[in-house]
């Protein structure tokens, strides 16, 4: 049995809006971003004028614009996970990282974040791009409890807008950053327990949606929008036959890939709108944090005897979801 003792996130200062976007005369205004994605704002760690002046043409460029690193980010949704858990540098005895873009071939990023917070424990990247949540939470399932220390620290650094074409306007809509964080025991209950997860692929789909090295993220974006509404919804259905409470009591909290695609799925799997959880309107695509900061957003209001069904898919493809219930605090 795995817990989560606290969850944070960081989105960063920098707002892409619709007017910003339209600014940049790529053939997208305001009605044609909220007709196709549903997306009204973005973060990111890029500064504007970059942006404008370049497009991100030269994505190696943009380290140097970059008001934060991943390591930065990813420390500052720890500090606040580690916060809510009331734990300290020193209790944590693993660190995973990983998302869709990483600044380092070497070495894990779990490294740099825990040099960043002060971490001395083993550290090693677990991702999967957008479905990292889930991956790293079901790779902590099947560890056996005795081998893992008290508490580990899973980190989702997420700022992909450094890889964004922004002379394209089918990616610039998308994308935005934060960071997401979660302190796991197996050790120690708390009141958010996690009654299952799951993680599957479909490696003949590699090719989907990627990101080379040192490249713009690409996607066949009519397929991946298929594969994500199928998935989403059956995803949620497996995790509601384990549930307690039923489908029809069951929130929603699904990848933040864009409006259109989480309403899909809650058309698909029947999931009423009060409890469809999601903040991808304000936030765009944040690639595998954009489902964990809806949860870290709504903390503390989580209340006994509610149940959460994050649901997330992405590049691989990969797809997996996690059954979260809450407990008495």
């Amino acid at each position: 049995m795995l817990y989560v003792h606290g969850i944070g996130h960081f989105h960063p200062e920098n707002v892409i809006d619709n007017t910003f976007l339209e600014s940049l005369d790529i053939g997208t205004d305001d009605a044609w971003i909220m007709e196709r994605v549903g997306i009204r704002t973005r973060r990111t760690v890029l500064c504007l004028d970059y942006i404008r002046q370049t497009l991100n043409r030269d994505p190696r460029a943009a380290k140097e614009a970059s008001s934060h690193q991943n390591r930065e980010t990813g420390a500052l949704a720890a500090k606040m996970a580690m916060s809510r858990a009331g734990i300290t540098a020193a209790d944590v005895g693993l660190v995973l990282a990983g998302g869709c873009s990483p600044q380092w071939l070497i070495p894990a990023e779990a490294c740099l974040i825990a040099a960043e917070l002060g971490i001395e424990a083993p550290c090693l990247d677990v991702s999967s791009a957008c479905s990292t949540f889930a991956a790293q939470i079901d790779f902590l399932r099947r560890c056996s409890p005795d081998a893992l220390p008290e508490h580990v620290l899973i980190v989702q650094p997420e700022n992909t807008t450094r890889t964004v074409d922004y002379g394209d306007r089918r990616g610039a809509v998308l994308w935005g950053d934060a960071s997401t964080a979660a302190v796991i025991s197996a050790k120690r209950p708390a009141r958010v327990r996690v009654a299952h997860a799951s993680l599957h692929s479909d490696p003949k789909g590699w090719d989907k949606v990627r990101i080379p090295s040192g490249g713009h993220f690409e996607q066949d974006g009519r397929a991946v929008q298929g594969f994500a509404i199928r998935k989403g919804a059956s995803t949620f259905l497996e995790l509601a036959e384990r549930s307690a409470r039923g489908p029809h009591e069951l929130y929603f909290v699904g990848h933040q890939a864009n409006l259109l695609v989480l309403e899909g799925i809650c058309r698909r799997a029947e999931i009423e709108s009060e409890r469809h959880l999601y903040n991808v309107q304000d936030y765009g695509n944040c690639g595998a944090a954009g489902a964990p900061s809806v949860l870290s957003e709504r903390w503390d209001t989580l209340a006994e005897g509610d149940e959460l069904a994050l649901v997330v898919v992405g590049s691989g493809l990969t797809w997996g979801g996690v059954l979260l219930q809450i407990g008495a605090a």
